[in-house]
């Protein structure tokens, strides 16, 4: 398992060879072809960059939305974990910092907000230590609070969403991979166990909620990209399991290109209907884009990301309208915001 504070520079073989019989003898080789994206010419969707996060460029920092807000911090900048956090405010663009975070500075935490406060917890430290604190933020106050601890063991790579007044926090990595799951209540200041996730265990996987359920895919096991999907329901405390991503989409070119989907450490966010994953590594840092119809339980390639190619970023949604910020590629920290449009054209002009 990688350690967060060594992150490791991932190289890649590049084969140089020209025309119809180079394409041949390379698909030859692999045993398989896929398409490269940034040659697909009928995909849809235009990333627009937005105003610059405020801070220094960072990766695996952790984000909350509050209203018309959203509140990015925390991370590593490549020499040191980090306690600053700041809130950009959509409707003008502007990014303003708040006060820090008072815990121990971290990366690779999780956070979620519940009624108007934000939370943050777990995460990796300086001194090679998984933590399991647990923190609260008042927006009016401009306060944090620290609340009980993380019920489960201490962890980073964990995942952590809300729905309705509770906050769960679940997977992860603690020296073992991990699927247990707990939920958080803010009234009781209790952590309960629920039911654990269903399939893999697994660390850098990505969450999203829609209509009260939770989607939970992709992340890494022993080394292994992992394909299944899986889709919790709080009010029945169960999982249900969705259509592996392998074999999920509308592609017909070749079986094996589904495999595009599977990747670990990279984002998501919600717009309408549809999440959009997007970015992460796979062998390599990507940026591929993938839409989920969530009604249909279909998945769809969308343009790929038009900024330098990352993982580690982070993923919010404002208004119906979908971001990503912050990240990493080998040694470099990203301190750029896109906003992505799924239903245009592809377009340079506003790069």
């Amino acid at each position: 398992m990688r350690k967060k504070n060594t992150l490791i520079a991932r190289s890649s073989f590049r084969f140089q060879l020209s025309g119809a019989m180079a394409m041949i003898l390379i698909c030859s080789l692999l045993s398989s072809c896929q398409r490269d994206s940034s040659t697909t010419s009928d995909l849809v969707g235009n990333w627009k960059r937005g105003s610059e996060f405020e801070g220094v460029g960072r990766t695996e920092a952790v984000s909350f939305t509050i209203g018309n807000k959203v509140y990015v911090g925390g991370g590593f900048d490549g020499t040191n974990r980090l306690n600053d956090f700041w809130a950009f405010d959509q409707s003008t663009g502007t990014w303003v910092r708040i006060a820090d975070f008072p815990g121990v500075a971290r990366n690779s935490a999780v956070a979620f907000t519940i009624n108007g406060k934000g939370y943050v917890g777990t995460g990796y430290d300086a001194n090679d230590n998984k933590l399991k604190d647990f923190w609260e933020y008042d927006p009016t106050a401009n306060v944090w609070t620290r609340k009980a601890d993380f019920g489960g063991s201490a962890r980073y790579n964990a995942i952590g969403f809300a729905i309705g007044s509770n906050g769960y926090i679940g997977t992860g990595y603690d020296g073992n991979f991990l699927k247990d799951m707990w939920k958080y209540d803010p009234t009781g200041n209790t952590w309960t166990q629920v039911a654990s996730m269903t399939g893999s265990k697994r660390s850098e996987a990505v969450v999203f909620v829609y209509n009260s359920i939770a989607y939970v895919v992709s992340g890494l096991n022993n080394g292994s990209f992992l394909n299944d999907f899986w889709a919790y329901d709080p009010g029945l405390n169960s999982w249900t399991e969705k259509r592996k991503i392998t074999d999920a989409t509308d592609d017909t070119f070749d079986d094996d290109y589904d495999n595009n989907i599977t990747r670990n450490n990279a984002a998501v966010f919600v717009m309408g209907s549809k999440a959009y994953l997007t970015s992460g590594s796979r062998s390599g840092v990507i940026g591929t884009t993938w839409e989920y119809d969530i009604l249909n339980d279909n998945w769809k390639e969308k343009t790929a990301f038009e900024g330098s190619a990352r993982e580690g970023l982070i993923a919010f949604t404002v208004n119906d309208r979908g971001y990503i910020v912050t990240g990493n590629n080998s040694s470099y920290r990203f301190d750029d915001l896109w906003e992505f449009l799924p239903n245009e054209e592809q377009s340079d002009n506003d790069n």
